[in-house]
């Protein structure tokens, strides 16, 4: 399987149980792994044969900008199901971490790996 990668991608959103959180935006640094629904793209070299990061990237920011989310846990969830449905991935291992959440800590977060049921 072909896999694509993003690391550290810094997206701020409200996301957290507490009010405080509700209310101010935190930075998230998120890492993906997307398994290509293909590999015609190493044949053609053209970009219509390819997952378009770009194209991930703003969906993923878009969705962060317009919803709130209690738990780190939903968000990459979330996440997850939007790159298996809507992009077509087979596989996706994705960590969303939050940044200096914990005092003494330089980040805190969760890691997932989804794969499409058949």
């Amino acid at each position: 399987m072909d896999i694509i990668f993003l690391r550290e991608l810094k997206i701020d959103t409200l996301i957290g149980v507490y009010e405080w959180e509700k209310r101010v935006p935190q930075t998230l640094q998120i890492d993906m792994e997307i398994g290509l629904p293909s590999s015609r793209a190493c044949q053609t070299d053209d970009i219509a044969d390819a997952l378009n990061y770009a194209d991930i990237v703003r969906r993923i920011q878009s969705e962060l900008a317009s919803r709130h989310f209690n738990l780190l846990e939903a968000l990459v969830e979330h996440i997850a199901q939007i790159l298996l449905k809507d992009f077509n991935a087979p596989w996706v291992k994705i960590s969303v971490a939050k940044l200096h959440a914990i005092r003494g800590s330089k980040m805190v977060g969760i890691c997932i790996e989804r794969s499409q049921i058949k």
